[in-house]
């Protein structure tokens, strides 16, 4: 059996990084995809020499169908999409702009859009494949408002992803299509945020980033639709949603991230 080809978007650091190195190691070959060059080169080293750095803006149509086309010129074959480039934001929504909404809707959603539509055909044409779109827990509960606009884009990322899987269950059932959420990740995630905040390396019970890479790897392994990549995080979930009154619920001491 041929090794995976697995294609990384957000491949430059945090959980795209821990995910490229994982998956390099059990055999993959990767194809990392980020904007800043000398880090994506760096994570590419680590990874060995059947590992392909391709500069990439996710957030531009065309670029991630040249990361496609590179990637079929060197490999033949696709068989993993990981779509994980995202950018949160601190800001409520009573102060968002224009800008502010139109920037996390384009990171965080039209990147994985793009990748879904330009990657599909492929799939189609081979029968199989799998495509993970890396979410967020702040897509399920509003734990943190001052990510408003992040929370809302992820939010539409799973809907998109459930739509997919829906569409694609009849015709092609080989083509997997997962959603995945992590919680707060040890990154440099907040630091990161539109209007900067708090660093998410500093907050208490923050998940390493190779935890969540060794939960999307066994989800590469074993395919399902929606996973949570710490232990509680569904139940937390489920609570909410079944709660007789959400504002109650949202008002109650220890409501908040875990």
């Amino acid at each position: 059996m041929n090794p995976l080809v697995v294609v990384i978007t957000g491949a430059s650091s945090g959980i795209g990084a821990a995910l490229a190195e994982r998956l390099a190691k059990d055999g993959a070959r990767v194809v990392l995809a980020a904007r800043r060059e000398a880090e994506l080169n760096a994570v590419a080293v680590r990874c060995g020499s059947d590992a392909m750095a391709v500069v990439t803006d996710v957030t531009r149509r065309g670029e991630i169908e040249r990361l496609v086309d590179a990637t079929l010129a060197r490999f033949g074959a696709i068989d993993v999409w990981v779509s994980n480039a995202g950018r949160g934001i601190t800001r409520p929504v009573s102060e968002l702009t224009d800008e502010d909404f139109d920037d996390m809707m384009r990171v965080n959603v039209k990147s994985a859009l793009y990748a879904m539509q330009t990657v599909l055909p492929h799939f189609k044409q081979r029968g199989h494949g799998h495509i993970i779109n890396v979410s967020s827990m702040l897509s399920r509960i509003p734990f943190a408002p001052a990510r408003s606009a992040y929370s809302a884009a992820k939010h539409a990322l799973n809907s998109l992803t459930a739509n997919l899987r829906m569409e694609l269950a009849k015709d092609f059932p080989g083509i997997m299509v997962t959603t995945v959420m992590p919680g707060v990740v040890a990154t440099e995630f907040g630091v990161n945020a539109v209007h900067g905040g708090m660093d998410s390396r500093k907050f208490p019970g923050a998940q390493s980033a190779e935890e969540v890479a060794a939960v999307i790897a066994d989800v590469i392994a074993h395919p399902r639709a929606d996973v949570y990549t710490r232990p509680g995080a569904q139940q937390a979930v489920i609570a909410y949603y079944s709660a007789p009154e959400m504002g109650a619920f949202e008002r109650e001491p220890g409501f908040g991230p875990h």
